[in-house]
Formats: C-alpha cells, sequence, structure tokens
C-alpha cells in the first residue's frame, strides 16, 4: 500500500512542479529560475512542517514522500546552477546556490517551529 500511496503522490507532485515551475520561470525576466526555487523552498519547509507534526504512515508516503519528493528537484536544481555558471552570469548563481541551500535550511527549521505552535 505505501508503495502505490509514494507513487500517486509522486505523480500529482511531479505535475504541480511542472506547471508551477514552467508558468514563474515563463513571468521572471531576470534569468534567475525562480520557479525551481520557489518550488524546492516552498517543498522544505512543507517537509519541515510534516516533521515537526509527526505525520508519519500513509500520509507521510504520499504527501512526504510522494508528493514532495517530486514537487522538489534537486537535479534540475543543479543543472540551472551549472548553466549560471557557463553561462557567466556569476552573481545570479552564488545568489541561486545561497537562496537554494540557506533558505531550504532556514526554512525546514521554520516549518518545524511553525508545526509545534
Amino acid at each position: 500500500m505505501s508503495v502505490l500511496l509514494v507513487g500517486i503522490g509522486g505523480f500529482l507532485g511531479a505535475i504541480a512542479r511542472y506547471v508551477l515551475g514552467t508558468w514563474m520561470n515563463k513571468k521572471s525576466s531576470k534569468g534567475l529560475p525562480i520557479g525551481t526555487l520557489f518550488i524546492n523552498l516552498l517543498g522544505s519547509f512543507l517537509l519541515g512542517w510534516m516533521v515537526g507534526q509527526g505525520v508519519t504512515s500513509g500520509l507521510y508516503s504520499f504527501l512526504g514522500i510522494g508528493f514532495i519528493g517530486s514537487f522538489t528537484t534537486f537535479s534540475t536544481f543543479k543543472l540551472e546552477s551549472v548553466q549560471l555558471h557557463q553561462n557567466k552570469k556569476h552573481s545570479m548563481f552564488y545568489s541561486y546556490l545561497a537562496y537554494s541551500y540557506i533558505g531550504g535550511i532556514l526554512l525546514a527549521f521554520v516549518g518545524i517551529s511553525l508545526s509545534v505552535l
């Protein structure tokens, strides 16, 4: 049953990422991959909140592993980072790395903290 829940959550999360990421990146005129950044930061917060709430078993399989696991994307983040570097957009490259890593960790902490209030 857990495999089915992860699969359904993953299917829905991947579609949500594609739709939201594509829409947000089209709206961005600066070249920063804002869609991937937003999605990964939101996913960090939501997963932190779920962990803080003590969500387990089926719901965690569906939302945490499935949906959020496929909604967020480490590989696209890495590819976009490399592309920024190759295109010599160095300040954007370093900003993207800082926002992604530092922001993701902070938002996971914020999610955990807010969940216990």
